[in-house]
């Protein structure tokens, strides 16, 4: 398997490949410990020598039995391929539609092992985000975009391909659902049990979808975060000076480093796992890196002093952190942080989500395996210890917010003091950063659009962030001050996207957007594409975290106050109006982000070739992709999104919204109510 031909050629069966291991050099996943009974692992063994001939059972079934038990899933590690994994320009793909060729692309991207976290589990962040269950997945896949033509969709259950079934031209080429699990049977316990049988996967948000573009995806969103959070809580633009203190520098968490740097401000990151630290470091995306909680006392010390801009992996437990920098509190009275939150993958915490104090991260990885109980257990107590500093640090002024990774939820159900008294069902005592820093965003219609250049040419990549730039100033000239403000955010970070260095594997960007923003530049994408000043195709996305994506009553979908935060008719609309309205791929998973069974999210690929009919579908299908959630957040009784949508349907004469009537006099429910 040296070249892509051979790639997309299907399951290499005669000869096998060697039977090669897992590769030492790169990370790997956590144990998993599913718990099968012996009849389950017949099962499991059974579901993966499926994909082969019975010729080839013998052989494969001892090494695969090997695989489940020891590392508790069936990766097929013997067929992961020898290729360089990367995204390769679009015309080098042997396809007979480039809508094909485009979604290979992402595929490969998101295992490209400067991508992934895991590459060898076809993990690409998060801990457990995958993009399939096993590399014979992958290998059909490939084998089915290379067929596939324009009258064909590809069907996908949970990382398996169903196969190709005649379709329109207009249809989506693929459709994927991710862990689409009956309700009552969507626990943690049963994930475990499912995903080593092979028959379900958890595939985060743009892991299973195809669409992550490295922690660049989340560098923006971020950045926006840290920057509102200082207008809000510090009262000033200005973060110079101040500290930002966080864990997490993997596949999404990586991104806080570069993000706080870019904000202006210290932030100080820790991560257990030497991996990923020096993976960011050597990526640029980390600064200095010390495993000296005395040298983070004094590097904080130093660059709130000299106000110098600052990314300082820390290599130990983020607990150890938080409560040396209580203790410098109490010893000296001094507050060394401003800002703090948490991305550690706390929706997968007795798996590798989350390591504990006081194990090291080996011994926790023992542990996880050998003892799931007592490892729960530590973790439980440990998250009790991160809250009691964060508590202490806060009193005193530090402002902590919760990053939509249910660290406040697993804090909450391990009896950590995080209640919020007289709150919500999804309110704690700290705010979701939806709820205090970025919700507005989404009620007017922002959010995080994104773009792949296909060409995998930097120049391509210079040209497009011109024409977004250029577009957001048109457009900026005539908008609410309110508006204008996170039209600014955006310019400036588009224009100063290049010199930061985000890319990470395929060429791409992403920037927040509202509809009329995302639609034109779309559109101008598609005439520069047409017209050859961008040489090749260009894939737009977005995040599932988005304004219509998620129904995410934990994160996304925690400022919706009239009781329907729990309900995912919004996400699943949304994936369905997508599909009709000329998305080249659609994908709706349960999971991503704060977990399995607590959110449902989807997302879309669109592709760019140029044509009148790419730009038919860029404009409907990007109309309802927005103004869906917006009218969801207007029903629900939120004034912003009330605007917004009465703006949009005044521009879209076709558009018509029900919207609500608030009650004006709250006495008429009393009354009634107490009579």
């Amino acid at each position: 398997m040296s070249n892509l031909k051979e790639i997309c050629s299907g399951l290499p069966l005669d000869p096998l490949p060697p039977t090669r291991g897992r590769d030492p050099n790169v990370p790997h996943a956590p144990v998993r410990t599913p718990n099968l009974t012996a009849q389950e692992e017949q099962l499991a063994l059974r579901n993966a020598l499926r994909y082969f001939p019975p010729s080839h059972h013998a052989t494969l079934a001892p090494e695969f039995a090997q695989e489940l038990r020891q590392y508790g899933h069936i990766y097929m590690y013997r067929f992961c391929p020898t290729l360089r994994m990367r995204a390769y320009p679009i015309d080098q793909y042997p396809c007979r539609t480039r809508q094909a060729a485009a979604m290979m692309l992402m595929v490969m991207n998101n295992l490209d092992p400067t991508v992934a976290q895991f590459p060898q589990e076809l993990v690409t962040y998060g801990g457990n985000g995958q993009v399939f269950s096993n590399w014979a997945q992958f290998h059909l896949v490939m084998h089915y975009l290379s067929e596939m033509t324009e009258e064909q969709t590809l069907v996908m259950y949970s990382g398996h391909p169903m196969g190709l079934f005649p379709s329109l031209p207009s249809s989506p080429r693929a459709v994927i659902t991710n862990g689409m699990v009956v309700p009552n049977y969507s626990s943690r316990d049963q994930y475990e049990k499912m995903f080593a049988l092979g028959v379900s996967m958890y595939g985060q948000m743009t892991a299973g979808s195809y669409c992550y573009i490295g922690p660049q995806g989340i560098v923006h969103g971020t950045l926006l975060t840290v920057l509102n959070a200082g207008r809000r809580y510090l009262g000033t633009d200005d973060l110079r000076g101040r500290v930002f203190v966080t864990s997490g520098l993997g596949g999404m968490s990586g991104a806080q480093a570069k993000a706080a740097v870019i904000a202006g401000c210290v932030g100080v990151i820790a991560e257990v796992d030497e991996a990923p630290l020096r993976k960011r470091y050597e990526q640029g995306w980390v600064m200095e890196v010390t495993s000296s909680l005395e040298q983070c006392i004094k590097r904080i010390r130093e660059t709130k002093s000299t106000k110098t801009p600052l990314s300082l992996g820390y290599h130990g437990n983020v607990v150890d952190l938080w409560e040396r920098l209580l203790q410098e509190l109490e010893k000296t009275g001094d507050l060394l942080v401003d800002l703090g939150s948490d991305q550690t993958s706390l929706h997968n915490p007795f798996n590798g989500g989350y390591y504990p104090v006081p194990l090291s991260f080996r011994q926790a990885n023992l542990l996880m395996s050998a003892d799931p109980d007592r490892f729960r257990s530590t973790v439980q107590e440990s998250l009790r210890r991160h809250i009691k500093a964060i508590n202490k640090l806060s009193d005193a002024g530090m402002f902590f917010w919760d990053y939509g990774n249910a660290f406040l939820l697993e804090a909450q159900r391990a009896g950590a003091e995080v209640t919020k008294a007289d709150g919500g069902a999804t309110e704690f005592r700290y705010p979701s950063y939806v709820q205090h820093i970025m919700g507005d965003i989404f009620s007017l219609g922002f959010g995080p659009f994104r773009w792949v250049c296909t060409s995998c040419d930097p120049k391509d990549l210079a040209v497009t962030d011109d024409i977004a730039a250029k577009v957001l100033e048109e457009i900026t000239a005539s908008m609410s001050d309110r508006i204008k403000q996170q039209y600014s955010d955006n310019i400036r970070w588009i224009k100063e996207a290049g010199k930061h260095k985000m890319v990470v594997g395929s060429q791409a960007r992403i920037l927040y957007s509202d509809q009329k923003g995302r639609i034109r530049i779309a559109l101008a994408m598609n005439q520069a594409v047409a017209d050859g000043r961008v040489s090749a195709p260009v894939v737009i996305s977005r995040d599932h975290h988005d304004v219509s994506g998620t129904d995410s009553p934990f994160r996304e979908t925690s400022n919706v106050y009239d009781g329907s935060a729990f309900c995912a008719d919004m996400a699943v609309q949304n994936v369905i109006g997508d599909a009709f309205r000329g998305a080249t791929w659609v994908a709706l998973h349960n999971g991503g982000g704060v977990g399995w069974g607590e959110v449902t999210n989807g997302g879309f690929g669109l592709l760019l070739d140029g044509s009148d009919q790419a730009e038919k579908r860029a404009r409907l299908m990007l109309s309802w992709d927005v103004s869906n959630g917006v009218a969801r957040r207007c029903w629900s009784g939120n004034a912003n999104a009330y605007e917004t949508i009465q703006r949009t349907m005044e521009e879209n004469r076709q558009l018509r919204v029900t919207v609500p009537f608030p009650v004006q006099d709250e006495r008429v429910l009393d009354h009634v109510l107490q009579g």
